[in-house]
């Protein structure tokens, strides 16, 4: 099973379009961590800002897609996205590992820890930051893929895609792999 796992993609169709054209074109689930469609009042409106449009090929997806509510979506963003929009976090079993997709405004730090030893959780995903990072924290594993639409940091913009047990954290402008990650 191939799953594509993304945060906050802010309203940005271009780089969406761009997705499911190349490392996105072959997968089964999509994992979204939130900030789906609004900028936010304090990220720049991205190149290719449109959120109607990125709603509206969401909906268009063959693919599943599972969101975490992120702080820049709103109530009224689910009467444009049909995939639920899960708050304050997403809880589902993918290839028999437990997963938590979350978009990390709300649990953090101990909290998020106990929580995550609490469901004995083996991948937990976050966003929020707009920078990829990775960490173990007992047997759980972390993973925020990054912003594609408006990446911090080093600038660039990263999604993550899980094959197997390997999580890799890919460049979305060329596909090169960053980072490969053992689950």
């Amino acid at each position: 099973m191939r799953i594509g796992i993304i945060s906050d993609t802010h309203g940005e169709k271009s780089v969406w379009d761009q997705l499911v054209n190349t490392i996105f074109s072959k997968i089964d689930l999509i994992l979204h961590a939130g900030d789906v469609l609004y900028h936010g009042p304090r990220n720049p409106i991205p190149l290719g800002y449109n959120p109607k449009e990125l709603a509206q090929a969401l909906n268009l997806m063959h693919t599943p897609i599972l969101i975490a509510q992120g702080n820049c979506d709103a109530d009224v963003d689910q009467l444009l996205i049909n995939s639920p929009l899960a708050h304050p976090y997403l809880f589902t079993v993918v290839n028999g590992k437990r997963v938590l997709v979350h978009h990390g405004h709300i649990f953090s730090g101990e909290t998020l820890e106990q929580l995550m030893a609490q469901w004995k959780i083996d991948l937990c995903i976050s966003g929020h930051t707009h920078i990829p990072d990775y960490f173990k924290i007992n047997n759980c594993n972390y993973f925020n893929p990054g912003s594609c639409a408006i990446p911090k940091g080093d600038g660039i913009a990263t999604v993550g895609l899980w094959e197997e047990d390997t999580l890799k954290l890919l460049e979305v402008k060329t596909g090169k792999v960053l980072k490969y990650i053992q689950l």
